[in-house]
């Protein structure tokens, strides 16, 4: 009887910003940093450009959602967001 391998889970990351925002700059650097380095791919979405994104996450950009769930916002934590890339969920 052979076992059949389940591929590890492929987390869906998005970054939430905003033009004109230094913690943003920051917190996408962090973030693509942290996302080469562990295989990840993510996207960017402006809040601004949203009318939703920008009523529930408008005032605490940047935000970084993992699997749809709030991780962090204003500002990234490399070493937690690696903890959690890696599948230990600190958040």
């Amino acid at each position: 009887m052979s076992e059949t391998a389940v591929p590890p889970h492929k987390p869906t990351i998005e970054l939430l910003t905003r033009n004109a925002c230094s913690l943003c700059t920051t917190a996408r650097e962090v973030l693509a940093r942290v996302a080469a380095d562990v295989g990840a791919d993510w996207v960017e979405r402006d809040v601004d450009a949203d009318p939703d994104l920008a009523d529930r996450y408008g005032d605490r950009v940047p935000v970084v959602l993992l699997d749809g769930r709030e991780h962090s916002y204003w500002r990234v934590e490399e070493q937690r967001l690696r903890l959690a890339l890696e599948g230990v969920r600190s958040w």
